[in-house]
């Protein structure tokens, strides 16, 4: 066996290769060996059109089981799988095709794998070194353009065995699935944990309530944003009984509310795992599965990965260092220098605490760091203070240009309420200097397709608040 990604997943496939591994949401089912052979076919149509180890190959398209099948026939024949959201639009994608100079670009994976059975299938797996290159993960491009963070095989695999083990995954788990695929929550998280334990997937296109509610009866371990959770609960048929056969609730991408916390712990008697990733680490902290899990808290950091907070201050910027850290930026060696210290560590722009006990806890991004007269404000503060108040559903908070203080505080509220009682309310609670200046009601927050929210679009759409 060598260090390619895809002989460490295949090697945890159930020897019974007729246990289902994608349950349908038709009913029917797709066996471990279907998706092997697949795999094998795809692997062997890229090899006859010439593929070559570290080529990538690019793939475009909605979400489904054969989509996997060329995720791992990529990693099979050496290749390097790039996958993007099915939603960008043709000059998205140009960009990424011209950055990434992909060989082959998918964008129909059942007809495409329906072709490749008609190749040879590649029965040896092209060997891979641990520190080769196995994706390329484009970065959101929240600000300036879309980075592709390389993901070596070893940094995945890595990265798989931990969430593995910290779960505590079987192979009698049943995993309920319905997260997109063209981002590591999906990919590398999801499917890696089911894949490694040879368990079978409610396989579902996307998140609806009827579809969820109904894979729940199967499921042992559910995978989600917040946002799917906020919709369970919103659900009166979600119930304590259709959550008592699930093991663990698991969240990322966004933060979870404490509030949506809390409100699960009411409903279903369960305390839901959160746990913190990134494009460039996958996840990097979590809860425990057994023990206490607190609201707002992301928990500890995995085994092999080195937290520290930047500078040496009680509240800083996150930096990591481990084996499943990214190698760097796609093409742009000056900004990877820039994103890692003298001593290896990985800047990674998110601003957190360490508790003595090792415990972490996210207060937001670097770059959406207040400073209003002189004094900082992270905004995941002022938010906790403003979800707890009533009519707020969530809130966003966002510093804006301000003639006396450089930036002044405002908070962008999906839902509604009394806005100077709200601003007396904020100061009762914080040092004025945090408290909003403004308050802004919306019916909906700009999220991207992982449910973070754009404080970006926010900032531009209300930077001439204060005139």
């Amino acid at each position: 066996m060598t260090e390619n990604l895809y002989d460490l997943l295949a090697s945890r496939f159930p020897a019974d290769r007729d246990r289902p591994c994608f349950l349908l949401s038709d009913g029917s089912e797709i066996s471990y060996g279907d998706l092997e052979a697949g795999a094998a076919h795809v692997a062997g149509r890229l090899a006859a059109e010439g593929v070559r180890p570290g080529d990538r190959i690019a793939l475009q398209a909605e979400k489904s089981p054969e989509g996997i099948m060329v995720y791992l026939g990529v990693l099979k024949a050496g290749a390097v799988y790039l996958p993007l959201n099915a939603a960008y639009t043709a000059s998205e994608v140009d960009y990424f095709l011209k950055d990434a100079e992909p060989s082959t670009f998918i964008t129909d994976p059942p007809a495409w794998v329906r072709e490749a059975r008609g190749h040879a299938p590649l029965d040896t797996t092209v060997a891979r070194a641990a520190d080769d290159l196995a994706s390329l993960i484009y970065t959101s491009g929240t600000t300036g353009r879309s980075k592709g963070a390389m993901l070596s095989h070893g940094a995945l695999a890595a990265n798989a065995l931990a969430l593995h083990e910290a779960w505590g995954f079987t192979p009698d788990d049943v995993l309920l699935h319905a997260l997109p695929v063209f981002h590591v929550h999906g990919l590398f998280v999801a499917l890696h944990c089911a894949l490694l334990s040879g368990c079978p997937m409610v396989w579902l296109p996307k998140f609806t309530d009827a579809e969820v509610l109904a894979g729940l009866d199967r499921a042992t371990v559910m995978m989600g944003v917040p946002t799917f959770y906020t919709r369970l609960l919103a659900n009166p048929d979600f119930t304590r009984a259709k959550a008592d056969g699930v093991r663990v609730f698991i969240s990322g991408s966004a933060p979870l509310l404490p509030s949506t916390f809390d409100d699960f712990v009411e409903r279903t008697g369960q305390r839901i795992l959160e746990r913190y990733g990134m494009s460039e680490a996958v996840i990097i902290t979590t809860n425990p599965l057994a023990g206490g899990r607190l609201p707002g808290s992301v928990g500890y950091p995995l085994p092999g990965v080195e937290l520290r907070i930047g500078g040496g201050e009680q509240t800083g910027v996150i930096e990591i260092r481990g084996p499943s850290v990214f190698s760097g930026y796609w093409r742009m060696p000056e900004k990877t220098a820039e994103e890692f210290t003298a001593d290896g560590f990985f800047i990674t722009g998110d601003v957190g605490r360490r508790d003595p006990d090792g415990r972490v806890w996210i207060s937001g991004r670097a770059k959406d760091l207040i400073i209003s007269g002189g004094y900082n404000v992270y905004p995941k503060e002022v938010e906790l203070v403003l979800d707890e108040l009533p009519g707020v559903i969530e809130s966003a908070v966002i510093g804006v240009p301000h003639p006396d203080f450089g930036e002044g505080v405002v908070a962008v509220v999906m839902g509604q309420g009394d806005e100077a009682a709200m601003v007396a309310e904020a100061r009762r609670q914080l040092a004025a200097y945090k408290a909003p200046k403004r308050i802004v009601f919306v019916d909906e927050l700009p999220r991207n397709a992982m449910g973070k929210v754009q404080k970006n679009l926010l900032r531009d759409r209300y930077g001439d608040l204060f005139g």
